[in-house]
């Protein structure tokens, strides 16, 4: 035997021998995901309606994947703060943000450059109509009553229940409007979401507050604060005593939605795991009933259908905006 064949021969039986031990151990294991602790970007303060719907989730998503999932609640500016958090994370699945209403303003609001094309969708589970809420021993009984107030005593009654431009606000506006009354004849306090504007109601602070009724479902149930009316084309079945806007001649409807969003770029496959562990927690009657115990509407939108509903918020909010003059 040559020398030269000699040499291809060993070679050859060094790779049979390498192969066999490759073989023997496995190929290198697939990254599974989630294999470390996801975090959930809320734009809110805690205690409020996003962030308890965000803990219900985080807790499910743990559920569903084994994998522990945090609640960070990233506050400031009318949900700037937390929104360009969550859309400027890593987009490796280890960071969802709840986006809210208020993406769809930011940018006509001059609040932030971050649009819905910022974020990748996974799924809406919500949808919430604004509701006016007063202290129990206000002296309105009713919406009729509050707004003749307005009429006769232009900028003394003190609204509040997010950041100026926010949801509530831009609620607030519509309804007046709506009304005939200038919405300058109000004052809008901002606060940092509907639990510190609660406290701000409760303590006297403000006057009225527009704010989903869920949100303050404990605080009505005990008989601190009292409904006057509902912004939604249907009563509330939680609430079924308080009348829509449309109801008592106010043709104006408005509100919140919420869901969880990633930033651009995050792998399909991540995005397949958690809008397949969503449509499970959608479908669980621990959710309808979370959800119906809190009095929070369901509305669910997946994927592509989520995307699209976003973006065609961004465009009726930003013609409202421009005409309200914010």
């Amino acid at each position: 035997m040559s020398k030269r064949v000699l040499i291809v021969v060993v070679v050859a039986i060094l790779l049979l021998v390498m192969s066999g031990i490759v073989w023997a151990r496995g190929a290198p294991e697939e990254e599974v995901y989630p294999d470390r602790t996801v975090t959930i970007v809320v734009p809110w303060a805690a205690g409020g309606g996003t962030d308890r719907v965000a803990r219900f989730w985080a807790d499910e998503f743990q559920r569903e994947l084994d994998t522990p999932f945090v609640v960070e609640n990233r506050t400031g500016g009318s949900g700037a703060v937390g929104h360009s958090a969550g859309a400027t994370a890593a987009a490796d699945g280890y960071t969802i943000t709840m986006v809210t209403f208020e993406l769809a303003t930011l940018e006509s609001m001059g609040l932030a450059d971050l649009t819905y094309a910022d974020f990748e969708y996974l799924l809406q589970m919500n949808e919430d109509a604004a509701g006016v809420i007063v202290r129990s021993d206000a002296p309105w009984e009713s919406l009729d009553e509050l707004l003749e107030d307005i009429r006769n005593n232009p900028g003394q009654i003190t609204f509040s229940g997010t950041a100026v431009g926010g949801v509530w606000d831009l609620a607030r506006v519509g309804m007046l409007l709506e009304a005939g009354i200038d919405p300058d004849d109000t004052t809008w306090i901002p606060s940092e979401g509907a639990a510190p504007a609660i406290t701000d109601l409760l303590g006297g602070h403000v006057d009225v507050i527009t704010n989903s009724l869920p949100e303050a479902q404990s605080q009505l149930e005990a008989g601190d604060l009292r409904a006057l009316a509902v912004m939604s084309d249907e009563r509330n079945p939680t609430f079924p005593d308080v009348p829509t806007l449309k109801e008592l001649g106010i043709d104006w409807s408005g509100g919140t939605w919420r869901g969880f969003s990633v930033p651009v770029g995050t792998p399909d496959a991540v995005k397949q795991v958690l809008i397949e562990a969503g449509q499970r927690i959608a479908d669980s009657q621990r959710f309808r009933d979370f959800m119906d115990d809190a009095g929070f509407g369901i509305r669910l939108r997946l994927g592509e259908d989520y995307a699209e509903f976003v973006e065609e918020e961004h465009y009726t909010w930003q013609t409202i905006i421009r005409e309200v003059g914010f």
